[in-house]
């Protein structure tokens, strides 16, 4: 599939057929987040996949947004790694760097029949706490994701674009 027909038929998939993703479909897909590239390459991604039905059910107490996916991906940085930008106190690549990590698997996946969603519904700081994921680290978004049950479809607004000329903008 084309780079084009595949960004124009992904949706994000919100009801699984409920098989946990095979082996083999999640090692290609961890393979293709290794590749995604980061701020200076420090790579301070870290992926965390649930598949245990008691870690998913802590998840699903944590975020509404599971849709009964058997796999869940948390997709968090290291704070202490991620890009610091000298130029401006504060700024740093974290979150945009777990972004293209988290849109090449989303992307890969896709291409593979696989469907996803980008959730952000839930308390961060909670879900590292309750997941026990380590201090220094930042949960940015969980993608549930599995194989699309025979009635997935995007909803309506999925294919609603505002025109191009309220979003792009030459200087």
């Amino acid at each position: 599939m084309d780079f084009e027909a595949l960004a124009k038929s992904r949706y994000s998939v919100r009801n699984f057929d409920g098989r946990p993703l095979s082996g083999d479909d999640l090692d290609y897909l961890l393979s293709i987040a290794h590749l995604a590239p980061t701020g200076c390459n420090y790579q301070p991604q870290r992926i965390y996949v649930v598949q245990s039905d008691a870690a998913l059910a802590k998840l699903h107490s944590l975020s509404r947004c599971i849709f009964g996916a058997k796999t869940v991906l948390i997709f968090a940085y290291d704070t202490t790694e991620d890009w610091k930008n000298k130029l401006e106190p504060g700024v740093h690549s974290g979150e945009q760097d777990v972004s293209i990590v988290a849109s090449h698997v989303m992307l890969a996946a896709w291409e593979r029949g696989i469907g996803s969603c980008w959730v952000n519904y839930f308390a961060n700081e909670l879900l590292r706490q309750e997941m026990g994921l380590p201090e220094q680290e930042r949960v940015v978004l969980l993608m549930p994701m599995g194989y699309p049950a025979a009635d997935a479809a995007p909803l309506p607004l999925h294919s609603q674009f505002r025109p191009m000329a309220e979003t792009v903008h030459y200087i």
